[in-house]
């Protein structure tokens, strides 16, 4: 998925962002809201994780300000406050989830990934293409229930195709979800990992589950 971590806390920035780097997602971040806003207008995100104490303008105004515009990127609010009062306001603002500090990085990933299997209209965190089973918050893939070991970026490249199962994305597309602002990978760089998901994926003797449309982008599926 596609991140935007918005957090005044260089230190509190650099944890999440690394943790979830590590998991295959591509982040960027921002240490206020007026960067946050100019990410939020230049990139589509999958999920914000928005801090509700911010220097200058606090994070509630900020989402107030994206609801009304009719923004609906999942927002999920961090607060070191543990008043009901400020649940309640956020909740109302529009928010989808929030967590209050200090925390445990499994919860924020555990979140996090829910509301980007809502996003996209799915409940469970498992998904089924085919003979492949791909357990979303475990991080495991079965194919006809022999497993597969996938690198974080590997399955984060299974993630965005299988969210979408018989869809074809673009190398854009694609690149868009796995990295982040910050990185500029290589032109062959999304052929490459869609190479080396392809053999994982298919052993000898057993049909390709993803397939490339050549100037169009690549699919997941059974053909």
């Amino acid at each position: 998925m596609r991140l935007l971590i918005i957090e005044d806390s260089a230190r509190l920035r650099t944890s999440v962002v690394s943790a979830l780097k590590r998991l295959g997602h591509g982040v960027d971040a921002a240490g206020d809201a007026e960067e946050g806003e100019t990410l939020a207008q230049v990139h589509e995100y999958d999920v914000i994780v928005l801090d509700i104490m911010l220097p200058g303008r606090d994070g509630l105004s900020v989402l107030k300000k994206w609801r009304d515009a009719g923004r609906e990127t999942p927002v999920l609010l961090l607060t070191a406050k543990a008043e009901i009062d400020d649940r309640v306001r956020g909740l109302a603002v529009g928010a989808d989830d929030y967590l209050v500090k200090p925390f445990a990085f499994e919860e924020l990933a555990a979140r996090i990934e829910a509301l980007g299997r809502r996003r996209t209209g799915q409940a469970k965190s498992e998904i089924r293409v085919g003979p492949l089973e791909i357990d979303l918050a475990g991080k495991i893939v079965r194919r006809d229930g022999a497993p597969i070991a996938l690198t974080s970026r590997e399955f984060a490249l299974l993630e965005c195709l299988a969210r979408r199962p018989g869809q074809i994305l673009s190398r854009a597309q694609i690149e868009a979800q796995l990295y982040n602002e910050t990185e500029s990978p290589l032109s062959n760089a999304v052929d490459a990992a869609v190479y080396a998901l392809r053999r994982k994926l298919s052993p000898p003797n057993t049909p390709p589950l993803v397939h490339t449309r050549r100037g169009l982008g690549y699919m997941l599926g059974e053909l």
